[in-house]
Order: C-alpha cells, then sequence, then structure tokens
C-alpha cells in the first residue's frame, strides 16, 4: 500500500475517531454496565424489590376500565408482565384517538402520556447507552455515531493490516508513552475488532432502521413498506374486527397457552414479557404474547393466538422461525450478547470497558501527536481536546457513579430515585465539566478520578450500611446481584482509585511540556527545553 494512501487512512481514522469518540465512550461505558440491568435493577429498588407483589390478577379490570374510558384502545393496547427485576410494573400501553401513546400501571387511576415515565436507574443508564440521555433524537445521533465508527474501524484495519501480527504483541513499557498508548490502542482495538465490527453494524441499524424504513417507503414502496415490515417482525396475520362483543382470555391464560405452544415448537423455555391485544372485546380479537428463550442466538419469540378461544395462530420462536424473524432476533442477541450464559455477559461488559479505553486512548494519541514538546504553553486544539476528553469521558463516569449514589441517599431524603437519577446524572456531569475548565485537565484529572474512586467505593459501602438486612435475605435465599453490583462498584473504585495515582504521577513528575503537567504553568521556556531534550535522552 503506497505510503500517501496510509496517510489519508490515518487521516480519515483519525477524525472519524475523533468525531465520534465522545458519544461512543459514554454509550460503551453505560453500555458495560447495562450487560448486568437486571441486577442493578434489583439493587436500586430495595422497597419494590421487597415489595414484589404485583400480578396479573388484576390485570383483566384494569384493561376493561380502560378500554370503556378510551374507546381507541380496543383497536390495539399492549401489557407488560412482571418479570424478574422489581422495576418492570405491569402496565397497559396503547394509542388514543390523538395520536398520542397513554400508559396505565395497576396501581394508576387514570392514564397518562407514556413519554412522561420516570426513569429508573437502570433504565436511564441503559438510554445513555443507546441516545445518551438526549430524548427524541439522540437514537439517530447514535445511528450516524455508529456509521463514523464503522469507517473508522475499516480505515483502522487497512492501515494496521500489513503489521497485523506483528502489532499484536507489541506492547513496549517505557518512558516513551505517546509509543505504549499506541501500542495498548492497537492490541485492544485488534483483539476487541470482530466485536466492534458487530457491534457497529448492529449498532446503526437498530437506531437508523425506522428512518430507512420511513424514507424507502416514501420515496419507493407508496407507503406499502412500513406495513409489510411490521408483518414481518410480528407473529400476528392479518386480522379484522368481525363485530359484536367478545369475551376475552386474560392476559395470564394467553401467556401460559403461548409458552404451551413456544415450548411444544422446540423452544428451551419462554418467560412471556409482554402482549398486546388488538380488536379487543370485540369478534375476531386476537392476541401476540412476546417472550425470552435461553440457548438461542435471538432470545426474543413470539406467539400470536385467537384472544376469544385461545387457539393458536402463528408461532416464531427459537426452533421455528423463519427467515425475517431469525434476522431481527439475532441482531438483538448479537448486539446485547444475550445469546450466551452469564460468562458471555462479563465478556461483553469488559469488551464495553475496553472499548471505552479504545476511545480514550486515541483521544490521547491526537493530544500527543501534535503537542509541542519543546514548548511550555501547548497549542490551543491541544488545550482543547485535553479539556474535552477530560471533561467529558471522565466526567460520564464521575456522573454515573453520583446518579448510583444519589439512587441510594435520595429516598434518605424522602426523594424518589425515579425522579432523581436524569437531573443528578446530568447535574454532576456539568459540574465535571466545569471543573475541568477551571482546574485544566492535568489537575482536574487527578480530582475527577480520585471523585470517582470515592464516589464508587461509597456506593457499595453505604449500601450494605443502609440495606443489610436485604442483603442478608438475598443472600440466604441464594440471590446475589445485590451483593455483586456492591463488590463491582467498589472493585471499580479502586481502579479509579488506580488511574488517580498514575494521572498524579504523571502531571507532577512527567514532561512539563505537556497538557498533563500540574507545572507547566511555572516551567519557563528555558527550563521547558532543558526538560524535554533530558525526555528525549
Amino acid at each position: 500500500m503506497k505510503a500517501s494512501t496510509i496517510r489519508t487512512f490515518t487521516v480519515v481514522h483519525t477524525w472519524t475517531g475523533l468525531l465520534a469518540g465522545f458519544a461512543l465512550f459514554i454509550a460503551f461505558y453505560a453500555g458495560a454496565l447495562t450487560m448486568f440491568h437486571d441486577e442493578i435493577d434489583t439493587w436500586a429498588s430495595p422497597r419494590a424489590e421487597m415489595a414484589r407483589a404485583d400480578t396479573m390478577d388484576r390485570v383483566e379490570t384494569m384493561l376493561e376500565g380502560i378500554v370503556a374510558t378510551h374507546p381507541g384502545a380496543r383497536e390495539q393496547i399492549g401489557v407488560t408482565f412482571p418479570a424478574d427485576h422489581p422495576s418492570h410494573e405491569v402496565a397497559a400501553y396503547w394509542m388514543d384517538k390523538d395520536g398520542t401513546w397513554k400508559t396505565q400501571t395497576l396501581d394508576e387511576s387514570s392514564a397518562r402520556d407514556a413519554e412522561d415515565h420516570e426513569h429508573a436507574l437502570a433504565d436511564f443508564v441503559y438510554e445513555l447507552h443507546y441516545d445518551l440521555g438526549i430524548p427524541a433524537i439522540g437514537i439517530y445521533l447514535m445511528g450516524i455515531v455508529s456509521v463514523i465508527y464503522g469507517l473508522a474501524l475499516l480505515t483502522g484495519l487497512l492501515i494496521h493490516l500489513p503489521n497485523l501480527v506483528r502489532e499484536l504483541f507489541a506492547l513496549r513499557p517505557g518512558h516513551n508513552l505517546k509509543r505504549l498508548w499506541q501500542d495498548a490502542h492497537n492490541v485492544i482495538g485488534i483483539l476487541s475488532l470482530p466485536f466492534h465490527i458487530i457491534f457497529a453494524i448492529t449498532g446503526a441499524l437498530l437506531c437508523l432502521t425506522m428512518v430507512m424504513l420511513m424514507a424507502f417507503n416514501t420515496v419507493a414502496f407508496d407507503g406499502k413498506l412500513l406495513p409489510a415490515f411490521e408483518r414481518m417482525t410480528s407473529a400476528l396475520p392479518e386480522t379484522a374486527a368481525k363485530g359484536g362483543s367478545a369475551v376475552m382470555l386474560t392476559p395470564a391464560e394467553l401467556g401460559a397457552r403461548a409458552r404451551q405452544a413456544a415450548l411444544a415448537s422446540g423452544a428451551a423455555n419462554f418467560e412471556p414479557d409482554y402482549m398486546r391485544y388488538v380488536h379487543y372485546g370485540q369478534q375476531g380479537a386476537a392476541a401476540e404474547v412476546r417472550g425470552t428463550s435461553t440457548k438461542t442466538l435471538g432470545e426474543y419469540g413470539m406467539v400470536s393466538l385467537d384472544a376469544t378461544d385461545g387457539h393458536v395462530l402463528r408461532v416464531q420462536v427459537s426452533g421455528a422461525r423463519d427467515a425475517n424473524h431469525a434476522t431481527y432476533s439475532a441482531i438483538f442477541g448479537l448486539h446485547f450478547g444475550s445469546f450466551g450464559n452469564v460468562s458471555l455477559r462479563w465478556l461483553y461488559f469488559l469488551l464495553g470497558l475496553a472499548g471505552a479505553f479504545l476511545f480514550y486512548s486515541g483521544n490521547l494519541l491526537y493530544i500527543e501527536t501534535r503537542r509541542k514538546r519543546r514548548q511550555a504553553e501547548q497549542p490551543m486544539k491541544v488545550r482543547a481536546m485535553a479539556t474535552a476528553t477530560v471533561g467529558v469521558c471522565i466526567g460520564s463516569c464521575f456522573a454515573i457513579s453520583v446518579t448510583f449514589l444519589g439512587n441510594l441517599i435520595g429516598p434518605l431524603f424522602g426523594a424518589t430515585p425515579e425522579a432523581i437519577v436524569q437531573p443528578v446524572c446530568f447535574t454532576a456531569f456539568a459540574a465535571a465539566v466545569i471543573w475541568t475548565f477551571w482546574r485544566r485537565p492535568a489537575r482536574a484529572a487527578v480530582d475527577l478520578l480520585w471523585a470517582t474512586a470515592l464516589v464508587s467505593v461509597a456506593v457499595g459501602v453505604l449500601d450494605m450500611a443502609i440495606h443489610a438486612d436485604r442483603l442478608m435475605r438475598t443472600l440466604a435465599e441464594g440471590r446475589f446481584a445485590v451483593l455483586g453490583v456492591d463488590l463491582v462498584a467498589m472493585a471499580m473504585g479502586v481502579g479509579f482509585a488506580w488511574l488517580g495515582i498514575a494521572t498524579r504521577r504523571r502531571a507532577v513528575e512527567g514532561d512539563p511540556c505537556s497538557v498533563w503537567s500540574s507545572k507547566r504553568s511555572v516551567v519557563t521556556s528555558a527550563t521547558a527545553a532543558t526538560a524535554a531534550t533530558a525526555q528525549q535522552t
């Protein structure tokens, strides 16, 4: 490959990495935590976990009340099943006649806008992963970021392809920190490349599918694509209301019949988590039950049934899927690692953290490449990148840890966790960015790393102290989710403390001609030149 071609690929790789890096850092860090969504959910909701009493017995009464008050809900109304984590409420969802989505839980007496829901901690961290907490457009932004991410992967592969094997084992610690960062960046990138390709492709598909469908539906398919896509991804056949009234089988009964049909079709298991009625209360009504199965690439499956007599209409589960449903399920399974056991979830967790490091180290390489080696005062673009890297990357880690702490201690002061996790996270993030501007990146990085370490350790220790009875009870019942979250929080606190020590050492003892030196403001040009010369020798 020509040198000019490699230089072009390097420029594209650098700028695509920089453009997408900050968003991807947050997405990968939050995505790593999301691998243990249910465990975090159990940890975050001690009261709900104590009083896990939601039941399907009252759902029928709730649905009858909803369709009586909102006749438009008869056309299509969905209801969630209780899952094995506390914040998964039993709730109904439907589109009202004015086009807005409504929801109502078992404990609510009236409907509210579905978009006005409060965020539980685990769900909020998940939202950070797929839309950065930005409503409406965040998911499309992440779709574009995934495309740029794919381009960065492709150019990075082409750059390193000739030296792939040699660079795989080239981790050279020493005084040359730029070379060490470069080696670490290359090694992690090469080892995790297959997974990054999966994440980039499936991430773009998950975020941009609806945009592409709407575009092609208008310009090429004359409005026929969206209905066809719904049929391709649903188990429900086309149904029509036949008039008159009919008694509906309850969600519990339909869920049980769907499970029976799924097992008979070869699924290893089937746990319903959501269902929807069409033409509720009328002749011709049908229902689609969605559930999860283990030991399969795509964990989600669906069974459609007649809602009046319960006979099975279609089955789309593991071992009995058509190509459309198999592909759609595989996209989710590959992206979220839901096709394996707990070992695979830990692997995805580590890959998430490694991915975050990959984008962080890419920014450091940009800074090291462009800094002036014999000059105390660094160029604006170097200082700006250092400030953004510390403020956004370390600041987001700090903000997420503070959010866990807020969820823990908020109820002690009368606050509802679901109402405070989002404002706490964004406030902490803004404070971290402002702190970085004020303290400058070298000192702010040390401050934020130590603060993140202290908060993370406090999350585990305080939860053990405040909810000791809950911890003892779950352990006695053989459930280790709560203890696991506490221990991981403390372990990550230790990791951040180690990074804080290393960063402080570099700030104090490292090259003064660097944005990472805390002595930079008092170094004269002469001493800087001397120090730089000494570093080179």
